[in-house]
């Protein structure tokens, strides 16, 4: 089996496997990113990415774009209503937007000052090591 394959299979594995939890059990959470915590959990207990899941998605990011076309084509559909209710979604992405930046950023700053306080942590007022 190629290497495309083999990754392909791993994410239609667990896609289908979240499918199947969200289904089984009812919860209101998509089957795919139910799939994709369970991947992230194998991946984590595995300490590596397998090199066919990393060509497999690796060859998915280069086109990334060609998935964004089937989202255009509903939008397009549905134009109507989105001319009738553009004020709730224009604010509804202007304030999403604002609050992603905003969480970013403060993460960015969090993970900076942890960073910096554990190369300073071995330090005295000095600079030199206790």
């Amino acid at each position: 089996m190629s290497p495309f394959l083999a990754g392909f299979t791993w994410l239609l594995v667990f896609q289908c496997t979240g499918e199947a939890i969200a289904w089984g059990t009812g919860i209101p959470i998509p089957g795919p990113v139910i799939g994709l915590v369970l991947l992230l959990a194998v991946l984590l207990l595995r300490g590596e990415v397998p090199d066919s899941l990393a060509v497999t998605s690796d060859g998915l990011a280069r086109h990334l774009s060609l998935l964004f076309v089937p989202a255009g084509t509903g939008v397009m559909l549905h134009v109507a209503q989105i001319e009738s209710e553009w004020l709730p979604i224009a604010v509804a992405l202007v304030v999403s937007t604002v609050l992603a930046i905003a969480v970013s950023a403060a993460t960015f700053q969090w993970l900076l000052r942890r960073r910096d306080g554990a190369a300073n942590a071995g330090l005295d007022d000095q600079g030199a090591q206790s």
